[in-house]
């Protein structure tokens, strides 16, 4: 058989194979994603909308096993940009093995989050953390030869370093450390995308760095003494201030400016938020730890498309959206910033105007990640901030989330736990329905009752009602609309002509 008649044999029987059902079934490739349209329009049913801002994150993340990495990288297009490979470390004072574990977990998750590649983690007991290394002198020799031996760059320590114990760690590791603040302030930044959010950031970021600036050298001093100090004499005297004390005045000049930005920022929210009172508009803001499941919970409940990702602090900027009750009453859902275990008090500060939005609402539901190892450290951890922010007095309704993917038993003690609590599944819907009514049924009501006959020439008013009130009753005579409605007092004086 020549090679042509062998070519043309194995096409006919390509096409016999691709024509035979039974060879190539498509049923078996249902539910694979690896073979889903990347171009496909996005689902009109789906509850999170079109995630664009996820699709932008995810855009550039690298392909495994796809590594074109050259021998020689001397020219600047072929270098690879490579995750920083990092090794944790945390000190255990207080706490069971399981709060370690849990704690460790979670600052994985962290430098996953900054985009790290974690090599290995230690952990050592102590009392208190060593005020010179944050560990001890022995964990310091076992933490250099771990970094050594694995190739890190980057050590991350799990708590807030002051500047003396982070200069003296990286002297004797020979690497970059940096502590939680440090880390979680890189997410934020990576995170921020409104002008609002990313002024909040700068403003955490240089009042961490004001106090943990460092000086390398006497070129760096602009101060000189006389001769018999052993300065340079006559001419060479500086103006009495060093380097670092000239960067840490022009960080407290930018610090300055950043705030006064926030205020006027601060001012355009304020009216915004004014508009809402004034217009009794009730208020829910949507609480909780970082990746509980607040963003889908607001998309599940408004269909608002923000961003939802499985990833620590993926919602920084707030957002707001308008829905009605079942008897058509206008409230305002708010997507706020997740909090976290020890979150630093820079970041409260910075984010104090968006978080008012939580100190000021009728109604807060707490959402907890029902499938976390320790969802009691998650309510406890959020309730602490909520009491740092002036929140505590507000209203909570308790609401575990993810219990589609939560253990039955974990899910039976939190039920004994937290009995008010609503537990719900914001992917699957499960529970939404009864998450809506408690939710209605909590929200402040108008306290005054009015009987008006309205005439059909006012229907802005039968609408405000519908609106801002609660519609009792209404019956359609010759001479108008008679209402029984129970509303705030403002909207009640608007009525007073037409009361009966």
């Amino acid at each position: 058989m020549t090679a042509a008649h062998s070519h043309d044999r194995s096409l006919l029987e390509t096409d016999d194979l691709l024509e035979d059902d039974d060879a190539f079934e498509s049923d078996d490739f249902e539910g694979h994603d690896d073979f889903a349209d990347p171009w496909a329009e996005p689902d009109p049913e789906s509850v999170d909308g079109e995630q664009l801002d996820l699709a932008d994150r995810r855009s550039l993340r690298r392909v495994a096993g796809m590594s074109t990495q050259l021998d020689d990288i001397s020219e600047v297009e072929y270098r690879d940009l490579k995750l920083e490979r990092v090794v944790l470390v945390s000190v255990w004072t207080s706490g069971t093995q399981a709060d370690v574990d849990n704690a460790m977990t979670e600052l994985k998750l962290l430098a996953e989050t900054a985009g790290s590649q974690v090599l290995d983690g230690l952990v050592q007991r102590r009392q208190k953390p060593d005020p010179a290394t944050f560990i001890g002198r022995g964990k310091v020799d076992e933490l250099r030869e771990v970094v050594q031996a694995t190739g890190a760059d980057t050590v991350i320590c799990d708590g807030e370093l002051e500047a003396a114990q982070l200069r003296n760690l990286e002297d004797r590791v020979k690497v970059k450390v940096v502590d939680r603040t440090a880390l979680i302030l890189d997410i934020f930044a990576q995170h921020a995308k409104s002008v609002e959010g990313k002024t909040q950031v700068e403003l955490a970021q240089l009042n961490y760095l004001k106090q943990r600036l460092r000086g390398w050298g006497g070129n760096l001093s602009r101060q000189a003494g006389g001769q018999a100090g052993g300065g340079v004499g006559i001419g060479g005297r500086g103006p009495g201030e060093t380097r670092i004390e000239t960067d840490r005045r022009r960080i407290s000049r930018r610090i300055s400016i950043l705030r006064n930005r926030l205020k006027e920022m601060e001012s355009t929210r304020a009216t915004k938020r004014a508009d809402r009172v004034r217009n009794r508009v009730p208020s829910v803001a949507i609480v909780g730890y970082t990746n509980a499941g607040k963003s889908s919970l607001l998309n599940r409940l408004t269909r608002a498309g923000v961003l939802v990702e499985d990833a620590l602090f993926a919602t920084l900027d707030p957002t707001t959206r308008r829905t009605e009750t079942g008897d058509g009453r206008v409230f305002t859902l708010t997507d706020t910033v997740g909090f976290i275990r020890h979150l630093p008090h820079d970041l409260v500060e910075a984010f104090a105007s968006t978080l008012e939005e939580s100190a000021e609402a009728d109604l807060l539901l707490h959402v907890v990640d029902g499938s976390d190892p320790d969802p009691v450290g998650q309510i406890a951890a959020v309730r602490t901030v909520l009491s740092d922010i002036g929140a505590a007095d507000r209203p909570e309704q308790l609401v575990i989330n993810k219990i589609d993917a939560a253990d039955a038993d974990q899910l039976t003690v939190l039920r004994s736990l937290y009995p008010e609590a609503i537990f719900v599944s914001a992917r699957t819907g499960a529970g939404i329905k009864e998450l809506r009514e408690v939710t209605e049924q909590r929200l402040p009501r108008p306290e005054v009752e009015v009987r008006a006959l309205v005439p059909y020439s006012r229907g802005d008013l039968i609408d405000k009602v519908h609106r801002l009130g609660t519609l009792q009753s209404s019956e359609h005579t010759g001479e108008g609309t008679v209402v029984v409605a129970h509303v705030h007092p403002e909207l009640a004086s608007e009525f007073a002509d037409y009361v009966i």
